[in-house]
């Protein structure tokens, strides 16, 4: 049986930075993406021999705004992943996209390629915090770009929603939560702002109306009960889906799974080791080696890592599997663990170890306490 893997592939090209945004894009001109296509096609290729006892289960196109790149370019990459990889029957391929910057033939055309999940970004229906968001998009071209994908033949939808930004209140998040929940999306991630040195927020942080952290921790619990209303399952920290249509991909990354990042500032976890490429987008496209870290885990780092990922799903931490391998109860290893199942920060349930709702809010501080990251 052929071990599985997941492709990353990243898409830099942005027509602009949105204010809040600290990954890597550029700006997009048609001979760029040619150039940096043709080397992402190289570096793909030169995996044939090494990945031949894997089969490919999942491909997610990221960036940046992949729905930028033109059709013919993504037939190239779609022809050498196929040439490349096995690519098994099933597998989940994710294009993530930007309102503004995909039409009907053009999904209709990514559709017939290969693409089965497209990952939308909306982030609110408010067209004032869309504006101080930055982002190039209304929500009506949301609403186009979200039909025209049904019509495109895509089953399988996730969109994007943002809370704790400028000008946003209680009242206004719980309108985006609704209005999207009521389309029926299959996916829903909704993420807390956070403002990342290097962005335009980050200039501007002094001068931002925030909402404060009540407001947000009620936003933040708010995501549960009006998405749980609407049939949504929440299966990890920010994420909630529809019975089945968890994100593959992203679980692969959870649970500790194989990888393998295309592009610059893209990372991958593979044959024991992580490593990862820079921003030099340059240096890229002339085949320079771009590798900027590449390490094996110690095996402290693989255990905290296990934790800290198995606590991030909903369905958490085995304990006997915990207890099996350390030879300790986790009681033993974490004496505080009395103290947040009382306070209502984490559940034990048949076995399993998990945060609450009210504990994933307050998650990176518990286990910064829990494990030992120096």
């Amino acid at each position: 049986m052929k071990k599985s893997l997941g492709i990353y592939i990243h898409i830099p090209f942005c027509v602009k930075k949105c204010n809040y945004c600290d990954f890597c894009s550029f700006a997009s001109g048609e001979g760029l993406m040619t150039d940096y296509t043709a080397e992402l096609c190289k570096r793909i290729h030169s995996y044939k021999d090494t990945c031949s006892e894997y089969s490919v289960d999942t491909v997610y196109f990221g960036g940046g705004t992949p729905t930028l790149l033109p059709l013919s370019c993504f037939d190239r990459i779609f022809s050498m992943l196929q040439d490349t990889f096995n690519i098994s029957s099933d597998c989940e391929t994710t294009v993530e996209c930007n309102p503004a910057t995909a039409d009907l033939s053009y999904l209709v055309g990514l559709r017939s390629l290969g693409a089965n999940r497209l990952s939308i970004g909306l982030q609110s229906i408010h067209e004032n915090e869309l504006s101080l968001l930055g982002r190039i998009h209304s929500y009506n071209d949301f609403l186009k770009v979200f039909w025209d994908a049904r019509s495109a033949g895509f089953d399988n939808i996730s969109a994007d929603l943002m809370y704790g930004i400028p000008e946003q209140t209680p009242k206004s998040f719980r309108e985006s939560l609704s209005a999207l929940a009521d389309m029926r999306p299959e996916h829903i991630s909704a993420y807390g702002l956070k403002i990342e040195e290097g962005t335009a927020f980050f200039k501007n942080k002094d001068r931002l109306s925030l909402p404060n952290e009540d407001e947000e921790y009620q936003m933040y619990l708010d995501c549960s009960e009006i998405l749980n209303f609407h049939g949504y399952e929440k299966y990890e920290i920010s994420n909630f889906a529809l019975t089945g249509r968890q994100s593959k991909h992203n679980l692969r990354y959870w649970r500790g799974l194989e990888y393998l990042g295309f592009g610059v500032a893209a990372h991958s976890f593979f044959g024991g080791e992580r490593f990862g490429n820079s921003r030099n987008i340059d240096g890229f496209i002339n085949g320079n080696d771009i590798t900027e870290e590449r390490y094996s885990l110690t095996d402290k780092e693989k255990f905290n890592e296990s934790i800290m990922l198995a606590l991030r799903l909903k369905e958490g931490l085995s304990l006997s599997e915990f207890q099996d391998k350390t030879g300790k109860t986790f009681s033993e290893f974490y004496p505080a663990l009395k103290i947040l199942t009382d306070g209502g920060f984490m559940e034990i349930n048949d076995d399993r170890l998990s945060f609450t709702d009210k504990g994933f809010f307050v998650s990176n501080s518990i286990l910064a306490d829990m494990l030992d990251f120096e």
